[in-house]
Parts: C-alpha cells; structure tokens; sequence
C-alpha cells in the first residue's frame, strides 16, 4: 500500500488521449499561450504607462490580467514540454508547485475575487457617485487587490496542508495536470476534512456569488433612470459583466468536471473541460475590457500607434 511518504512521483495519464495529435496541439497550444502573454501585456502596459488610466477600475483590470498572466506562465511550459515527451509523469512536490499555481490564479480563485472587487467598485461609482472618490482612495484599492492575493494564497496553503497530509493509495492522475480534488481520489479513505473543505468553499463562492448579482440588481436599477446612465452602463459594466459570466462558466464545468462521472466522455473532450478555465478567462477578459471600454481602447491605439 502506498502512502504520501513512498509516492515519490505521480503519472499523468490524461495525456494517453493526445499521443496521436500532440504535434498539432502543441502548435495550438503555443499559438494560444503566445496570444495570451500578447494581449495581457499589452492591456498591463497600457494602463501602466498612460497616467490617466490610473484609476481604481483599471488598476483592478491590471491586476486581473496579470492574474491570468502569472497562471499562464505557471501552467503553459509544462504543458507544452509534456505534450513532447513520452512519459508523463510529475515528482510529488512538483505536484503541489502545479497545484500552488492553479489554486491561486484559477477561476475559482483570483479570477473570481478581482471580478467581485470589480463589481463593487462599479456599484459605488454608480449607485454613489457622491462618495466614489473617497470610498475608492488609494488605500482602500490597496487593500483590496492585496486582500484578492492574500485570499487566494490563503485559500492555496489550506490545500496544500490538508492534501499533503492524505494517505495515498495510488499514484495515477487522470488528468494532464496536478489539481487538489485529483489527488485527494487517490486518497485510501475519505476523510472528514476533504470533504467538507470544498463544501465550505463553494458555499463561500455562491454567497459572493449571490452580493455581485446583488449589486447589478441595484446597478441596473439605478441606470434605467436615463439614457446616459444606460449608456455609461453598457460602456463600463457591461463587459466586467460579461467577463464575470465566462469566469463562472468555467468555474461551473470544472465543478462538473470533478463531481460528475466522466468515464462516457472521450478522455480529449475531457482534457479540454479540464484546461478550458486556463485558456478561456486570461483570454477572453483583456479582449473584452480592450474592445468595449473607451478608454482603454483609444489608449491601446495610441500606444500601438506611436
């Protein structure tokens, strides 16, 4: 029998289901990280370097992107070295560094926090326009980015200390990366502490979950009141809305992903739900925010431009 103390290496046996087109997934894969790094950077500069961006809401945009940035650069080497390499394996600390990375910027962590800090700032600075300057000074913006990290580093070394503690009774992953729920199925018995650990923390997300559509209800209230207000929403809440929307979708199917059966789903469709929260949110944020806000798209013209 195996226990956390002779596990030395794990197998990742999700990338069985890629050996025979693993030559064109890793040039999509390379294209999809390239792209990623792109647009991330470009967002991260522009606000960086133009001074009349440095207000709460694109601070927290910046921090969004390099959220997305420091996962894809977390996730994507070893994932495209793995893709070449016939044998699949990850030693057990490496495991826990890969875990480290994907719990603190998945979409059920930082992802998620930076769009609820979103949200309440779009809150005050349209239900209480009066106060929005002094609600969102300096310090306060300080310390909530600082209270996403410290959250989701929380949250990541909570994890870690409970799933390092496991007895193991196996040493295959199924999957094509290390992830806590993966490691915790190899587990001998169930433990009290695995168990109610997620339920404590989905129960957190679906309550925060619950203040964001709050917040948009009253958002929305208030904006119907005239043609401008409805204007500056489509303009400015509009796409942290949609954003918020791709990041709980994905947090959904990777909720599904790890309470349903999967033994009927082709292992690539599942490889593909399994990395679709890494692609999709570091993707489809910065292209959203870049395209639908003003004032960052009429800054990323005159960057690119000059």
């Amino acid at each position: 029998m195996l226990n956390r103390s002779t596990v030395a290496v794990f197998t990742l046996s999700g990338f069985n289901a890629t050996a025979k087109y693993r030559y064109s997934l890793f040039i999509l894969t390379l294209l999809c990280y390239c792209l990623i790094i792109v647009v991330n950077v470009s967002l991260i500069l522009t606000i960086v370097i133009e001074k009349k961006l440095h207000e709460p809401m694109y601070i927290f945009l910046a921090s969004l992107c390099f959220n997305g940035l420091y996962g894809a650069v977390g996730f994507y080497p070893k994932f495209l070295s793995d893709l070449l390499c016939d044998v699949h394996l990850i030693s057990y600390v490496g495991c826990f560094v890969q875990i480290y990375s994907l719990v603190v910027t998945s979409s059920t962590c930082n992802d998620f926090f930076f769009l609820v800090i979103m949200g309440y700032d779009r809150y005050v600075a349209i239900c209480r326009p009066l106060v929005y300057h002094s609600v969102m000074n300096t310090q306060r913006v300080s310390v909530l980015v600082f209270a996403a990290w410290f959250v989701s580093v929380g949250q990541m070394i909570i994890t870690i200390i409970i799933t390092s503690t496991l007895r193991l009774c196996g040493s295959e992953i199924s999957r094509i990366y290390c992830v806590n729920y993966a490691i915790r199925r190899l587990e001998c018995s169930a433990s009290i502490t695995a168990t109610v650990l997620p339920a404590f923390m989905i129960a957190i997300y679906f309550c925060v979950f619950l203040l964001v559509i709050y917040s948009y209800f009253h958002i929305m209230k208030t904006c119907l009141s005239s043609k401008d207000d409805r204007i500056k929403f489509l303009q400015t809440c509009l796409p942290h809305l949609m954003s918020f929307i791709v990041v709980n979708m994905c947090l959904l199917f990777d909720m599904l992903y790890e309470k349903l059966s999967t033994e009927k789903i082709p292992k690539s469709t599942q490889n593909f739900i399994a990395i679709e929260f890494l692609f999709f949110p570091p993707l489809i944020n910065p292209l959203i925010y870049g395209l639908k806000l003003n004032k960052v798209r009429n800054r990323i013209e005159k960057f690119l431009c000059r």
